[in-house]
């Protein structure tokens, strides 16, 4: 039995001292000029004057007058109001009351919250100990050495030393505005976090996102979901953008779109990085260059794309198997070398065109177009030029070999053509039927082509001309083709995918696919990052 009434008695002293654990701290009074109690000015409370200070759990309170209601362990403060927790919140007002059972602050009256790292003034702010959060209901501004920040509502997480605006907010740097209706700002870091619509202004740029992050002190952002940068002349598209202000750089990953509204051109590959301060982009991963040249449009194709220089001195250079497509030409060749301010385009390494139904090659090839009216106006071929097409019923095929071409250009089709230097042509000829009259084997110092829609209209030899008409029995089928002869007619690129591989259009759709399966999700805030959230044990 007393073993029995000892275990009582040791459980009703635990719980007894669990309960006076849990029961809330008294406020305390350590100071106050005078102390009266008026039941007409302050019923039950007492009233404290001059120099009051209290202390409750910590947290000081100071000001110059107050109602103290010691039932209620509540305190209602008047006249310089302050309540300092630590190091961490300060908090000022002309007036404030304060909780002590619930420890709950309420300040109001010019209303000034301070941390080490910013400052916080609106009329009301409410504080809550117990979550240690601060919010507030009306106008605010936030000012800290970087940044001010303006908002209808807010709130402050201390021990994150966070504000969170779920309304409008503006945040106001010397060199960018932030707007959003959903910010997450981290005060010690400058770290912010934007959710839903949100824009970034600046002199140099306008950036939008639905899903960022913004370091404001570093000066470096990353952007997801319908984001885009937009300059005077150029808009960066992609699921994934990075952004270095300091350097004013970009790159943009997957499903990647450069406009650029002044040269009328399009860049798009899923890799791109772009430096606005050298103006210049390299773009990689089924890059493709889009310009309009003549109410057509010419699409470049290398595994890597680089466009340099300002408009009007503009060099676009494509490496590695390049490929090239417009309505009525293609090419291939290793690279490409277009330069604006001279209008010459430089096929390099292996080069071949397709004119029509014409293929074309040689050891240099080069596409000039006129500078004032920006149309591609002559071609140019040298060493080993070699033109091929196919005899237009027959299995033949007809060839035009020399040293030199030069070409002219009508409404963006080869028109005039001029073969110079040891030439040699097979042609085969046919009457308005299109009967074979027999097959011309010639050999003079030049030889001029009219085309007519992109086929051979016409054919004139100048200057030691040596040649022979044969009837097709009388010519072998060995001596029909000109020494060095290929034709390459599978290669021919006849749209604008055949400008890609098969590799590169498997990565594409699955890099399409992947971006559609992101976009199909929820849209939920980004990640808090690890350099957010272990700052200042960095800085220590």
């Amino acid at each position: 039995m007393k073993k029995f009434l000892f275990i009582i008695s040791c459980s009703l002293l635990l719980v007894t001292q669990i309960l006076l654990a849990q029961a809330p701290k008294k406020i305390l009074i350590e100071h106050s000029d005078y102390f009266d109690v008026n039941q007409l000015e302050a019923p039950d409370a007492a009233l404290l004057t001059g120099n009051v200070r209290v202390n409750h759990d910590g947290v000081i309170m100071t000001c110059n007058k107050a109602y103290y209601f010691q039932k209620e362990n509540y305190i209602k403060a008047f006249g310089n109001v302050q309540l300092v927790q630590g190091d961490t919140l300060y908090l000022n007002s002309k007036y404030a009351e304060y909780n002590g059972n619930i420890k709950q602050a309420f300040a109001t009256g010019d209303a000034i919250m301070r941390s080490p790292e910013s400052t916080l003034a609106t009329d009301t702010i409410n504080f809550n100990r117990n979550t240690q959060e601060v919010y507030y209901n009306s106008k605010g501004t936030i000012t800290n050495r970087e940044n001010t920040l303006k908002s209808k509502s807010g709130k402050y997480f201390v021990a994150e030393k966070k504000f969170q605006f779920l309304t409008a907010v503006t945040i106001t740097n010397p060199k960018y505005v932030i707007k959003s209706n959903h910010l997450d700002y981290y005060s010690n870091s400058g770290h912010s976090y934007l959710f839903g619509p949100s824009t970034i202004t600046s002199k140099s740029n306008f950036i939008y996102t639905e899903n960022g992050f913004y370091d404001t002190k570093k000066n470096l952002a990353h952007f997801l979901r319908k984001s885009y940068i937009k300059y005077d002349d150029r808009l960066i598209e992609g699921d994934s953008l990075y952004y270095d202000r300091n350097r004013e750089f970009a790159s943009a990953t997957r499903n990647v779109k450069i406009t650029d509204s002044v040269n009328r051109g399009i860049v798009k590959g899923h890799y791109a990085e772009i430096y606005k301060n050298q103006d210049s982009m390299f773009v990689t991963k089924r890059a493709v260059a889009i310009n309009l040249v003549e109410n057509d449009s010419v699409y470049i194709h290398g595994k890597k794309l680089m466009v340099t220089g300002p408009e009007g001195n503009r060099i676009i250079r494509a490496y590695n198997k390049v490929r090239f497509f417009k309505t009525d030409m293609s090419g291939k060749c290793d690279s490409i070398h277009s330069n604006s301010k001279i209008a010459l385009t430089k096929l390099i390494g292996n080069p071949i065109l397709w004119n029509g139904e014409s293929q074309i090659t040689g050891d240099i090839m080069h596409l000039i177009g006129n500078k004032i009216t920006q149309k591609l106006d002559s071609l140019k071929v040298l060493n080993n030029t070699f033109i091929v097409s196919k005899d237009t019923i027959g299995t033949g095929y007809n060839q035009v070999k020399g040293q030199n071409l030069f070409g002219k250009f009508e409404e963006g089709k080869l028109h005039d053509v001029d073969i110079i230097k040891n030439t040699e042509v097979i042609y085969y000829m046919r009457n308005d039927t299109q009967e074979l009259i027999g097959i011309n084997k010639n050999v003079s110092s030049k030889i001029n082509i009219l085309f007519d829609k992109n086929e051979i209209e016409t054919i004139t030899f100048f200057t030691a001309v040596d040649g022979t008409i044969y009837p097709e029995k009388d010519l072998p089928e060995p001596d029909r083709k000109l020494r060095g002869f290929v034709w390459r007619g599978e290669e021919r690129i006849k749209s604008k995918d055949d400008i890609f591989t098969d590799e590169e259009n498997e990565l594409n759709d699955k890099l399409i696919k992947e971006g559609k399966v992101e976009e199909s999700k929820e849209n939920v805030p980004m990640k808090i990052r690890k350099e957010t959230l272990n700052y200042d044990k960095k800085k220590k």
